[in-house]
């Protein structure tokens, strides 16, 4: 395990957040970013902070030659994304790999004992990006390893992401500043964040393993949409939550992350969900494979074969299962509908944002499930699972509690597009640019006032329990 969470907020964090500040020079602010960084991996995965590092000098090293080896720099991109893949395969998918092999041929070769390090593939993904861009002249090879081991171990988003091109921090690992409002306003993101996650998708979470713990002879149609709804809910706080504890981290240490989620379940179709879900890695797959393999430039149908190549390798990026095969499947197979129907999208607004929700509500029962089995069982129940007999009824009451109902309106109404509601009402508070900034500004202060009680809350509910998976740890 990383470090806990009571260790890391409490600790971990405020510690490595005093020293960066004290230290005097850009250089040596990054030196203890880099060692914290290590020191965060290493506590958990003491052994993988070697891979980690040597993804680090492999792909500053492929970057180098690329860059001042004109004449190989092809064979070199080749050799780096094959041992960049490799390493992710050897590590994430050779025990899978085995599996199915054995079963699909009847020879019983020995499955592998593989841990898998936590973050690999947002690790790997981000070295592949830099010597990508650099093949590609997008942004120049770094010359200083230390630059290039900060992006790839940099802590807040090691190990869950958002995925981050070092085109886009590069100058901020050079020159940035660190100033109390950007701290001040990082560490609300953050505790925004902690509260998603701590509050939210964690109370979700346990209803949610509640249903899919227990015997489906027992779960019906009321406790199959419970569980369902519920799981919707918690990965979208637990992964979103990160996503802005990381940004908020970022933000204190003086990096700039671009947002990972943009309000998905307002979204009025599936390509409009894939365009706000998981936004570092729709434009990872985009940028990287996507536009690679040609794009929408080679007609209809090498566009659709690409999408579903895709949407393919985006399921079985989150990890090695066939459930997140079929679910990245069925996301092309909803993309493909949407795109060679023109009238999806002639539907009114509020029919495209419900059936976006109920085949994402529907998608995500197989993302959750064990295997395929599993999936298709509860999915069955969500739409045919009409037993009331007392033992169905009772499994699905007992997840009703005051706590679950009260975290489930709060989470229903915080997928609403909140921030656009703030713009509205900054817009409305007055036309006196003086007045705005004072109503602003009052508006602010109670926000990192109320920031302070949720801190206070996540941290009495996490000294209470030890229920605190994060989703996205195990990708």
């Amino acid at each position: 395990m990383i470090f806990s969470s009571l260790v890391f907020l409490c600790v971990f964090l405020p510690i490595t957040y005093l020293l960066y500040t004290v230290v005097p020079s850009l250089k040596v602010k990054n030196a203890v970013l880099i060692a914290a960084s290590l020191l965060f991996y290493a506590y958990g995965e003491p052994v993988y902070v070697l891979l980690m590092l040597l993804s680090a000098v492999l792909n500053y090293g492929f970057a180098l030659v690329i860059d001042r080896k004109k004449s190989i720099r092809k064979w070199m991109l080749i050799i780096a994304v094959v041992v960049n893949i490799g390493i992710l395969g050897i590590f994430k998918y050779l025990p899978f790999l085995v599996v199915t092999w054995n079963h699909v041929t009847g020879i019983q070769i020995p499955v592998p004992e593989i841990s898998l390090p936590i973050g690999i593939s947002f690790f790997t993904f981000q070295a592949l990006s830099y010597v990508i861009d650099v093949y590609f002249e997008k942004t120049k090879a770094q010359s200083n390893f230390f630059h290039i081991l900060l992006y790839i171990s940099f802590f807040p988003q090691l190990i869950a992401g958002p995925i981050v091109k070092y085109r886009d921090i590069s100058e901020e690992i050079l020159n940035r500043k660190q100033s109390l409002r950007e701290s001040a306003e990082g560490m609300r993101r953050f505790i925004c964040g902690l509260g998603k996650k701590v509050l939210i998708a964690n109370t979700m979470g346990l209803v949610a393993d509640n249903i899919y713990a227990a015997d489906i002879s027992n779960v019906n149609v009321a406790a199959a949409w419970i569980g369902a709804i519920a799981y919707m809910l918690q990965i979208y706080y637990d992964f979103s939550g990160y996503s802005d504890m990381a940004i908020g981290m970022g933000r204190m240490f003086g990096f700039h992350f671009k947002e990972n989620f943009c309000y998905p379940y307002g979204a009025a179709g599936i390509q409009d969900f894939w365009r706000r879900w998981h936004i570092s890695l729709t434009t990872w797959f985009r940028e990287y494979l996507y536009f690679p393999l040609g794009g929408n430039r080679k007609g209809k149908k090498r566009t659709y074969l690409n999408r579903m190549i895709v949407f393919l390798l985006t399921g079985l990026w989150h990890g090695a299962n066939w459930t997140f095969v079929l679910w990245g499947l069925y996301n092309g197979v909803l993309f493909f509908i949407e795109s060679a129907i023109p009238a999806v999208k002639k539907l009114p607004k509020i029919i495209s944002r419900l059936y976006t929700l109920i085949f994402v509500c529907v998608g995500f029962v197989i993302f959750r499930a064990d295997s395929i089995m599993q999936a298709g069982k509860m999915i069955g129940k969500m739409f045919t699972g009409f037993d009331f007999s007392p033992q169905a009824v009772s499994l699905a009451t007992r997840q009703l509690t005051p706590l679950f109902l009260f975290f489930l309106i709060v989470g229903i109404l915080g997928a609403a597009p909140v921030r656009v509601v703030a713009d509205k009402i900054r817009a409305g508070l007055g036309r006196k640019e003086a007045d705005l900034s004072t109503k602003w500004n009052v508006i602010q202060y109670g926000l990192f006032t109320m920031s302070v009680f949720l801190l206070a809350w996540c941290i009495i509910r996490l000294s209470g329990s030890a229920y605190n998976p994060f989703i996205y740890f195990r990708f």
